[in-house]
């Protein structure tokens, strides 16, 4: 991946990772709240976190020692 796909890549995960965060908070102020489709959200939504920062740490350029 050069690093306008990893930047593109980086914006799409990141839109993903707010929508989620909405629908997690949407779902919170319901009165009943469906604990398996919560988990599963914040695990999607934890490992989209990994994942930009992954994709980030791509980014930084190697130094020299």
């Amino acid at each position: 991946m050069d690093k306008e796909e990893i930047k593109h890549r980086i914006h799409d995960l990141t839109l993903e990772h707010k929508d989620l965060d909405d629908a997690i908070t949407l779902m919170q102020e319901r009165p009943f709240i469906d604990e398996l489709q919560m988990r599963r959200m914040k695990t999607r939504k934890l490992k989209l976190k990994e994942e930009i920062l992954l994709l980030e740490s791509k980014l930084i350029p190697d130094i020299e020692a």
